[in-house]
């Protein structure tokens, strides 16, 4: 009898404790069913980069003009219907026999003062495409919210490369997260094969 009075009185105050001091709810708790790339339910997402200062950025680094930056950028935010959340600068080289291969390295930025990631990419492609050549690579990333999301697989978009101003852009998507590069000087190698991008946080040197 004793036991029992013990046992009921020890749940009674169990319960009460509970009620008094509930657990606590938002930080701490798993995110479920949130994507990679996206914010938690409820955040505001980061802030996206302006027109000008991608035009800024992407003519400083590509070393062309603003007008022919402008207009691959517009021509990508029509398309997207919102504001880049990141880019990537840097450069890549690739070559090809009908079988290619593209090895590239940049850095990700992203706005908030945080440091820019170093990044890698690397991929294969098959089409009709012969030769090789080395390109500066200016990356516009849409739906990317944090830096280490960036790190998977991207095919290509097919039916998305095009030349505007002189500069070759196509576009990547994994996930929802939707890359589009814009090169210098690829000419008609853009639109000859198709394949993917690896990106990741070291150099592969095998790219599947």
């Amino acid at each position: 009898m004793n036991r029992r009075l013990l046992l009921t009185a020890g749940l009674g105050g169990l319960v009460s404790a509970c009620a008094t001091n509930p657990p606590p709810t938002g930080a701490g708790q798993p995110r479920y069913g949130v994507a990679p790339g996206e914010p938690a339910p409820g955040a505001a997402p980061p802030p996206g980069y302006s027109r000008d200062e991608l035009v800024a950025a992407g003519s400083n680094f590509l070393g062309v003009t603003a007008e022919a930056v402008g207009g691959a950028i517009e021509r990508v935010a029509r398309d997207q219907g919102q504001e880049a959340t990141a880019y990537i600068a840097g450069e890549e080289a690739s070559g090809a026999i009908g079988v290619g291969l593209r090895y590239g390295r940049g850095l990700l930025y992203m706005k908030g003062g945080q440091a820019p990631t170093e990044v890698f990419w690397q991929g294969p492609s098959i089409g009709w495409d012969w030769g090789g050549n080395a390109a500066r690579v200016f990356t516009l990333a849409y739906g990317l919210h944090f830096p280490d999301a960036i790190f998977r697989r991207y095919p290509g978009v097919e039916g998305s490369a095009y030349l505007v101003g002189g500069l070759g852009v196509n576009y990547q998507a994994a996930d929802g997260i939707v890359l589009a590069p814009i090169r210098a000087g690829v000419g008609l190698r853009l639109g000859a094969s198709v394949g993917y991008l690896a990106y990741s946080r070291q150099r592969n040197l095998v790219p599947f």
